[in-house]
């Protein structure tokens, strides 16, 4: 049975205020799980509030009870892999086991400019990251101290001084959106795959070259979960679209002089992009369940009212329940 989650854009503006009152929204919805993206900025100005991604899961930690949660993703480019395993494991147990570890290349060249971080061409950027899952998934599920030379990371007789309370956990979560390297990457080291804005017969087509690379690398297709991360507009009278597009005007420059109705008619033809009532969203969602996706994450972004969560929670995940 396919779940639902919610994520949120940390560098969109989030502020404690509203980063407690979605935490309380989403999971007295009954989401499954809320996800937080790991950015400073966006490509380009505006700049507005963000909060820093630990902070803000210890703060979700500790303030609920089911939720899963993780960064959607934290870049290997600016968080260290040691750091990031030992917060994981720390969140993991503060959380009774609801951490999930979800890692990415990096990608804004922006953020990594502006703060001095070196991001790399792509063969860069992949060949850092293949070294920081070794990291990772070594210092997590090794018994004994860890010793690794790489490029760009080294360990020394290296043990994480509180080990995981779950064997083999927090699962680790690769957000990719293809690619042989990337999805090889994904066959040796995840638990988790995600991918995000893409056509329904899109994540089929990557979900099938995934299920050669697990065979390959000698795993079950079904050792690793499919979830994809869509956006979504929801049309409903207590839901207000302008302001759920309002990010798009802000940072797509030939949309933000567009009517709303024309705007909705671009947004229904980009692939990954949930447009309608909760009876079209049903229609447009079953399509990717028939893909074969396990876990939808729905990033919508008004962030000055939460009545569009119970409004999708009590009108469409009822039909795939």
């Amino acid at each position: 049975m396919v779940t639902f989650s919610i994520a949120t854009e940390t560098q969109l503006g989030l502020t404690w205020e509203y980063w407690k009152r979605r935490v309380a929204a989403v999971e007295a919805a009954g989401f499954a799980g809320l996800y937080l993206s790991d950015h400073f900025v966006m490509r380009g100005p505006p700049d507005l509030d963000s909060l820093d991604l630990i902070v803000a899961l210890t703060y979700l930690a500790s303030h609920t009870q089911h939720l899963h949660f993780g960064p959607l993703v934290a870049p290997l480019s600016f968080r260290h892999p040691v750091i990031l395993a030992r917060q994981a494991v720390a969140l993991d147990e503060l959380s009774n086991g609801r951490m999930i570890l979800a890692v990415g290349t990096g990608h804004i060249v922006r953020e990594h400019e502006m703060f001095g971080f070196e991001l790399g061409d792509i063969p860069t950027r992949i060949a850092r990251f293949s070294e920081g899952l070794e990291v990772i998934t070594r210092l997590l599920r090794s018994h004994e101290p860890v010793n690794f030379t790489g490029r760009f990371f080294r360990l020394q007789d290296a043990v994480l001084a509180t080990k995981p309370q779950r064997p083999g956990q927090p699962p680790i979560l690769i957000g990719t959106q293809g690619g042989a390297k990337m999805l090889a990457l994904v066959a040796r080291y995840a638990d988790i795959w995600n991918t995000w804005w893409v056509s329904p017969a899109t994540f089929l087509e990557r979900s099938t070259q995934l299920d050669e690379f697990l065979r390959a690398a000698g795993r079950q297709p079904s050792a690793v979960k499919r979830t994809v991360m869509l956006g979504l507009f929801i049309d409903h009278p207590t839901a207000n679209l302008e302001r759920q597009v309002d990010v798009i005007r802000r940072y797509f420059p030939e949309m933000a002089n567009l009517p709303l109705a024309d705007l909705l008619t671009k947004l229904r033809q980009v692939d990954g992009c949930l447009v309608g009532t909760p009876a079209l969203l049903i229609e447009q969602l079953r399509a990717y369940v028939d893909a074969g996706a396990e876990e939808i994450i729905l990033g919508c972004y008004d962030y000055d009212d939460d009545r569009w969560l119970r409004v999708f929670a009590e009108q469409v995940i009822p039909a795939f329940s």
